[in-house]
């Protein structure tokens, strides 16, 4: 079982930086995981930020935060991290921390397809 617990979330200014952080425990050896940031806003639906294969660390990045947003892991591969840069009002959200055995070989942007997540962490961007 896949436990993963997220901090970093706060309240920072428009165009400031925040880094959030995903500590990840239970993977099974010699399995291929996908691990992602997800956010969801009051009112709207959770949306994918950006996933990454633990291991090789193949990103990928919704369009609203390519080029401000930096997934990546630690070096033990147990940490997750998300450094957003240039934020904007429009990223305040719940985030989340979310992993999927990808035995498919898909590593989505959807959150249906991840069944391990975090409690989320709180980011508020004002302007």
């Amino acid at each position: 079982q896949v436990r993963l617990v997220e901090s970093g979330g706060d309240s920072v200014q428009g165009g400031g930086s925040l880094r959030l952080s995903c500590a990840a425990s239970g993977f099974v050896t010699n399995r291929r995981y996908c691990m992602g940031w997800f956010r969801q806003a009051p009112g709207k639906e959770r949306e994918g930020v950006s996933t990454i294969w633990r291991g090789s660390g193949v990103a990928n990045y919704a369009d609203s935060v390519k080029g401000r947003f930096t997934i990546f892991q630690g070096n033990a591969k147990n940490t997750l991290y998300l450094q957003m840069n240039s934020t904007k009002p429009e990223d305040t959200a719940m985030y989340y921390c979310a992993a999927r055995a990808a035995s498919d070989g898909s590593c989505p942007l959807s959150s249906v397809a991840f069944p391990y997540w975090g409690q989320g962490t709180q980011v508020t961007v004002s302007s």
